[in-house]
């Protein structure tokens, strides 16, 4: 046989994993991917890339040279050659970095570096994500958030965010989701898809609710700065004394380099709640005679059935001080028929900050030279590297908002005022020969060579999120070639009104 093998196996039993596959189908990536493979190679205008942030391709996007000559210093120092590690330098910095718009000061202690924002997004699900636990999501929100919990059997419960009163969470629906299950309520501000900016107000509001219901409320704020309207930026953590907040962010945005892959994970806790509170799981030895019964039970079942545990019940959670992290415990009950038995408890304590530290510690981390670069990165950039960038974004937002409103077939509920996208309403009575947003954007990208994301990849059927974190040239062109689509595809008896209008 070839290789010297004389036997073969019957079957191979290694598969893949199907539900992954199922996943990744429904991915921005794979969808944009499945998009841009639609656009004629032999069309000689550019491709407009509508459909992610990512703008560092235009120079009027490029990030400043503090940046890039940290990264350059870093790699020529040889000092971060090794291993990576949680650089304390680059924790530092970002406590400091983050501290400047709270009311109170973050420590190392309470930073955690990432591979950008999506391991963040990654370790806080992966954490939360115990037996029978439910997680509450926007919609439209950030598909990944969909993907991780689904891979980490989290349940997922989405609450609409409400077009007509600027992408509002709905708080009524948040409280009639939530139940003795729910960990945590995720908001993105400033939003992704829809370019809204929370206020103050709705965001002290998001955090009385998370108090009310127990959970804690993950705050994605990896567009956090990039706003240009009339409501200012206001990190969660700023009612982080009301509620617990775990806040993902990274230096992929604001300083325009996704490909860096440097985010963070950051605790804003002040009344020590995540320290103090955790997840309390009990193991029971039931003896009788010398037979032994094993079983495990939740704390709330025993207290049921024996009023003497009554005094240790807690609702949801346990405090730290309760118990030691393994404490043993023997009562002695009596049953109807007066047999002695000994039942033996074994308490088991996990604080999240505790799954959150070992989570990290069996994850890759960034680039040792990407951390050394960090404190240089975010003590000596410029504001007027900010400016620039926020000014170029508030131009193309405005761009963006006036050239589809010359489009009817498209709707956009309220000018963007904050990260990089837009979120506009099909209306397909109007069109011909589209199914749905998929099919729009399949047929957009074969006939015009613009690619935009169709809005069922981040929860809303027939929407679009376009991005306009491109050039302002690029963008005019790019919609110009959705009106020219759209006009193509309009009804017979659209067009007629449309002329007749003009």
């Amino acid at each position: 046989m070839e290789n010297g093998s004389s036997t073969a196996p019957k079957k191979w039993s290694f598969k893949g994993n199907e539900a992954l596959t199922k996943a990744s189908a429904t991915s921005i990536r794979t969808v944009l991917m499945n998009t841009m493979g639609k656009i004629d190679p032999r069309d000689p205008r550019p491709t407009i890339p509508l459909g992610h942030g990512d703008p560092s391709a235009f120079p009027c996007f490029r990030t400043t040279p503090v940046a890039e000559d940290a990264i350059a210093d870093a790699v020529r120092s040889a000092k971060f050659n090794g291993y990576t590690v949680q650089c304390c330098l680059s924790l530092s910095a970002i406590a400091d970095y983050l501290s400047k718009d709270l009311p109170y000061k973050l420590s190392s202690e309470d930073v955690y570096v990432t591979l950008g924002c999506a391991q963040a997004i990654e370790v806080i699900l992966t954490v939360l994500a115990r037996p029978n636990a439910n997680i509450l999501l926007p919609r439209p929100g950030f598909f990944l958030y969909e993907l991780r919990a689904a891979y980490c059997q989290l349940e997922v419960r989405h609450f609409d965010l409400l077009p007509e009163k600027g992408w509002e969470v709905d708080l009524d629906a948040v409280e009639a989701l939530a139940d003795e299950n729910t960990a945590a309520i995720v908001i993105i501000n400033p939003g992704n898809p829809c370019g809204n900016v929370f206020t103050h107000q709705h965001l002290k509001k998001v955090a009385e609710t998370a108090r009310k219901l127990g959970i804690l409320v993950i705050s994605d704020e990896v567009y956090g700065h990039l706003t240009f309207g009339s409501t200012p930026f206001v990190p969660m953590g700023v009612f982080g004394s009301i509620a617990p907040v775990i806040t993902v962010g990274s230096i992929s945005k604001r300083w325009i380099v996704p490909g860096w892959r440097l985010g963070w994970l950051v605790i804003n806790d002040p009344n020590g709640i995540l320290e103090e509170y955790g997840v309390l799981s009990l193991s029971l030895s039931l003896s009788l005679s010398p037979c032994v019964c094993v079983c495990v039970i939740s704390p709330a079942t025993i207290a049921s059935h024996l009023p003497f545990l009554n005094s240790i019940q807690q609702p949801v959670t346990f405090r730290r001080q309760l118990i030691s992290s393994v404490a043993f415990f023997q009562v002695k009950i009596f049953s109807s028929l007066l047999w002695s038995y000994d039942l033996i408890a074994v308490w088991e304590f996990t604080m999240i900050v505790d799954c959150i530290k070992g989570c990290v510690n069996i994850s890759a981390d960034p680039p040792t030279f990407i951390q050394g670069a960090v404190p240089h990165i975010l003590e000596k950039t410029k504001d007027d590297h900010f400016s620039k960038i926020v000014n170029t974004l508030r131009e193309t937002a405005d761009i963006c908002y006036s050239k589809i409103e010359e489009i009817p077939y498209i709707t956009c509920p309220s000018k963007p005022e904050g990260s990089m996208f837009v979120m506009v309403k099909l209306n397909l009575s109007l069109l011909e020969n589209i199914e749905d947003d998929i099919d729009f954007s399949l047929q957009l990208a074969k006939e015009e060579s613009v690619v935009v994301l169709p809005g069922v990849v981040v929860g809303l059927k027939n929407w679009l999120r376009i991005t306009f974190a491109v050039d302002p040239a690029s963008l005019e062109d790019g919609l110009g070639r959705v009106k020219a689509f759209c006009e193509r595809h309009a009804k017979k008896q659209q067009v007629e009104k449309t002329s007749s209008s003009i």
